[in-house]
């Protein structure tokens, strides 16, 4: 039986490109306010994501519109399942409005990298998840924190890879902060998207071969 794959993108984000993009994936990452977007660019690409038969998805985030959301923040498990559980209803509720369901969930940037290697983190963000809605999946890495915080409560999980981004020994993504962590080279990565769907490993920073 063939591989299918799920093209999965983050939108709603102020860029022009979000029309051009939506007929070539299969499932959004929309953003809720908190990194960037508001209730009008919600819409706007909910709409997009009807018209190509794209799954909907949140894309919550600290608030943290400076930085982009890639500013890690400390806040107590309440204000992240507080500020996590604002941002899917929001979501959710203008996709209903528009006589359509939210498929999934995605954190967004530091938030993301931070709950891969934080369980409380983690816990939060699953735990708002299934308040709202049990049946959403949540897209996070591979053997995180985020994954185990989702098999043990029950919420569904896809582990996901990065095209565009490169890795770490411990199979974490290479922060931004390092001259090394996006690939630009097209060909590289399509390499790189290759190697992960027919070997299932991805070749580090350091050139080590990770699963």
């Amino acid at each position: 039986m063939p591989k299918t794959i799920d093209l999965n993108c983050d939108m709603g984000e102020g860029y022009d490109t979000d029309a051009l993009i939506m007929p070539f994936i299969s499932s959004v990452n929309i953003a809720c306010g908190y990194h960037a977007g508001d209730e009008a660019t919600i819409q706007h690409t909910i709409a997009l994501a009807l018209k190509h038969n794209v799954a909907i998805g949140a894309h919550p985030s600290y608030p943290d519109k400076e930085n982009f959301g890639r500013k890690e923040m400390e806040m107590n498990t309440n204000e992240v399942f507080n500020m996590v559980s604002t941002q899917i209803q929001l979501v959710k509720s203008i996709a209903e409005k528009m006589g359509t369901k939210m498929h999934h969930v995605k954190p967004h940037g530091a938030l993301y990298n931070s709950a891969a290697v934080k369980p409380e983190l983690a816990s939060a963000i699953v735990t708002a998840i299934k308040s709202i809605d049990e049946n959403l999946i949540l897209y996070g890495l591979p053997y995180s924190e985020l994954e185990k915080a989702a098999l043990k409560d029950g919420v569904k999980f896809a582990a996901e890879v990065f095209s565009d981004r490169t890795y770490t020994d411990e199979g974490r993504l290479t922060p931004r902060t390092d001259p090394s962590a996006m690939i630009i080279d097209a060909n590289d990565s399509i390499h790189q998207v290759l190697q992960m769907i027919k070997d299932g490993t991805v070749l580090s920073t350091h050139k080590k071969s990770s699963k």
